[in-house]
């Protein structure tokens, strides 16, 4: 099912049992910020881009690498190289998604909004990885006129096989379906995210099945949080506007008791949190993305998940 109705998909989606698919990636994929610098289609609609005088890519290929060795501690984690011509493609995560539907393995390929990142789509390097080295089917939405960047929009429950998609200027009702069936979900539950908001992945996070951080105040959905807690009964944790804005919202689990976030939103985190957290078994843990961030997205964000 794919609806808008909370209660018809909190029915449901609370009836099931995590018994779709593994809670964490079996591995990730990363790209190198080569010629980072500031997008200025991105910036139309991403409030959290910085000004172009921030951006250093330098900084941002040290911060990267740290990256890569960090996350490499819970899965492998291979890297490909950046593009001078494609600045935002050190968020692969919007572009390209992996999914296990009916025993094949899937490539699927986002429909970007802006042109600059629609030049991402492209990259036959990475397609080919998958298509020709690891034998992916490959689900191309690139080419279809909905924008659906994948799980910048879409925020995954991998073991109960749903979704959350907040709809925006980056995902349309059409797109949120096209998603919904690429990636075979049981149920996903489209939503309008508040002016002002692009993607859902800043502001909400789904950890290993178990646990759900959220910032209500970039939701224009009020029974979305209620939703949440009676599908993860105990395991929603509530953000402030500081945390969010610190990006603790782009949080991934790439192992099941540790949730990784940029060293800013861990610092941002008020002990409340930490404890909620800690409570469904995972400790935090950080890498420092300031230059990254100058980009509009962090951590999560830097990190497409293999299934």
């Amino acid at each position: 099912m794919i609806t808008r109705d909370i209660a018809a998909f909190t029915a449901f989606a609370g009836s099931l049992a995590a018994d779709f698919g593994p809670a964490t990636a079996r591995a990730a994929f990363l790209v190198s910020p080569d010629g980072f610098m500031r997008a200025e289609q991105s910036a139309q609609d991403n409030r959290y881009m910085a000004d172009a005088r921030a951006f250093d890519t330098g900084a941002a290929l040290r911060e990267h690498h740290a990256l890569h060795r960090a996350l490499a501690q819970d899965v492998p984690v291979i890297c490909f190289p950046g593009d001078e011509t494609t600045p935002d493609a050190v968020f692969p995560n919007n572009v390209f998604a992996t999914a296990r539907v009916d025993g094949e393995a899937r490539l699927i390929v986002g429909r970007m909004r802006h042109e600059v990142r629609q030049r991402e789509a492209g990259r036959r390097d990475i397609r080919g990885f998958f298509r020709d080295t690891l034998g992916y089917a490959e689900v191309d939405l690139s080419g279809q006129p909905h924008p659906c960047e994948l799980t910048g929009a879409l925020v995954i429950d991998r073991a109960r096989g749903i979704g959350f998609c907040g709809l925006s200027e980056r995902c349309d009702e059409a797109g949120a379906a096209r998603m919904h069936e690429a990636f075979g979900l049981r149920a996903t539950l489209m939503f309008d995210l508040a002016p002002g908001e692009y993607h859902t992945n800043v502001l909400l996070a789904v950890l290993a099945g178990r646990a759900v951080l959220v910032h209500a105040g970039g939701l224009q959905t009020p029974g979305l949080v209620p939703a949440l807690k009676a599908v993860y009964p105990g395991g929603v944790v509530n953000l402030n506007g500081l945390e969010q804005a610190a990006f603790a919202g782009n949080a991934i689990a790439l192992a099941s008791g540790k949730v990784w976030m940029s060293r800013r939103a861990h610092d941002a985190l008020r002990p409340a949190t930490v404890e909620a957290l800690a409570a469904s078994g995972f400790a935090v843990h950080s890498v420092a993305l300031t230059a990254i961030e100058a980009g509009g997205g962090s951590l999560r964000c830097c990190v497409a998940e293999v299934f």
